[in-house]
């Protein structure tokens, strides 16, 4: 039994699933893998199924009908892994924008003390590959509104390659989670904030996706813009929920 467990929502991941778990599964840590697919037209939870039959012992997959959102994905994921008792639990995306080698960074900060260790872009200066000037400046002036609004200090609020301590994710209360895009990442990590955990940020270098297509919308950033001001005034005035 691994005491860590990497979940990946998957959705049209076909060209990039096998190789991604290949490249988990062959890091020096040994690492389990959840994939939660939300009903892939393109084959990629069929991919998954049949990599089980070398790694069954490992990889395990949960299949929703229909696409639910990120946030979603991730709780689901969650849950998993807290009813089987990992001590570790990681998100991370399939296109190799996260580097699978640094889950062992992550997974090293959390040893060392972090309840929650931040892969992230902007702890040293911008350390993003193949992301258009107006794409990083969007990210990079969110994480700044997001530091403001929130009082949170973290350079990379908006980060997605993230390590949670199995206590962490047992205190949230997961079903109160509002947001299901990309804001979800904010909401997780101020909870955690909020309940005096400690976050640590480690730095990676993020590159954009070679192959399959950015799943990023108006909507999802609209959700992390107005939805940052609305959450912080929840915190303030429904404390019991968070």
């Amino acid at each position: 039994m691994a005491d860590s467990l990497v979940i990946i929502p998957t959705f049209n991941e076909i060209e990039n699933i096998e190789l991604i778990i290949r490249a988990v599964f062959g890091l020096k840590k040994k690492f389990h893998i959840l994939i939660v697919d939300d009903n892939s037209p393109d084959g990629t939870a069929e991919a998954v199924k049949k990599m089980q039959q070398f790694f069954g012992d490992r990889l395990f997959l949960e299949v929703r009908q229909e696409k639910f959102g990120l946030g979603t994905a991730y709780i689901h994921g969650f849950k998993w892994a807290i009813e089987r008792k990992y001590e570790y639990i990681f998100e991370m995306d399939a296109d190799f924008s996260h580097d699978p080698k640094d889950l062992i960074q992550l997974y090293n900060c959390c040893k060392k003390g972090a309840d929650v260790a931040v892969g992230s872009r902007y702890k040293k200066g911008i350390n993003v590959v193949n992301w258009p000037l107006h794409r990083i400046l969007l990210s990079y002036g969110a994480s700044f509104y997001v530091r403001l609004i929130t009082g949170m200090k973290i350079y990379d609020p908006t980060a997605g390659f993230v390590c949670y301590k199995r206590k962490v994710l047992e205190t949230i209360r997961l079903d109160s989670i509002r947001f299901i895009g990309y804001a979800f990442q904010i909401e997780m990590k101020f909870r955690a904030y909020l309940q005096k955990y400690t976050l640590e940020e480690v730095p990676i270098i993020f590159t954009d996706r070679i192959r399959g297509k950015s799943k990023m919308s108006i909507s999802i950033i609209g959700e992390a813009v107005f939805g940052v001001i609305q959450m912080k005034i929840r915190s303030v005035f429904q404390k019991r929920k968070f």
